[in-house]
């Protein structure tokens, strides 16, 4: 296993180096998602976007959490999703702003959500013997997810991507699923190639 593989596998702990805005933590979260493969192998231009559970409960989210002092607020993005859903991909425009009670804390965050055309499901992953994750069509996630701002932000993303604008994309990346999906699915998506442009 190299380096980069092995620092990935350790997740950021500790707040000492969180952002702030007017006495808020900033919380940077992200929408994975990609376009499901079809019976015939094509890409379809249905939807599927992965959630994760919580690691203290079986509530359903996206992934997100404290955008640090060193990074920019994609780098955050990505990292989060690496960090508790094992994916990396392409980061799009922000989806939105939102201001949110923390139920745990109670006290109110600042949340930045961003979309990720997910290109990677990795195997291995920092999160993973604490959390579990699932691709859901929007219709179920939506309903799924525990946070309102988040299915605010999913209204958001599901709008954006059925602009007429913004029809199904190209992308120039290879897309890998990991062993949670068919063998079958899997070879068929590492082999589609597609070129994105928001």
């Amino acid at each position: 296993m190299g380096v980069e593989k092995m620092v990935g596998l350790v997740s950021r702990t500790g707040r000492q180096f969180q952002r702030y805005n007017k006495g808020r933590r900033q919380v940077v979260g992200c929408i994975p998602y990609r376009f499901k493969l079809a019976n015939d192998g094509k890409i379809s231009d249905e939807v599927e976007v992965l959630v994760i559970s919580s690691q203290k409960g079986h509530a359903l989210m996206f992934p997100k959490g404290g955008w640090e002092i060193d990074e920019s607020v994609e780098e955050a993005a990505s990292r989060e999703c690496i960090e508790e859903a094992g994916v990396r991909g392409n980061i799009g425009h922000q989806l939105g702003k939102w201001d949110f009670l923390s139920k745990s804390k109670g006290t109110y965050y600042e949340g930045l959500m961003f979309p990720m055309l997910v290109t990677e499901q990795l195997e291995l992953w920092p999160e993973q013997h604490v959390r579990q994750r699932i691709w859901m069509n929007v219709v179920e996630a939506r309903k799924a997810c525990r946070d309102w701002w988040m299915k605010e932000a999913l209204d958001v993303l599901v709008e954006r991507l059925s602009s007429p604008m913004n029809n199904k994309p190209k992308e120039d990346k290879t897309i890998s699923s990991s062993t949670e999906t068919s063998k079958k699915s899997d070879s068929k998506r590492s082999k589609i190639q597609r070129r994105k442009t928001w």
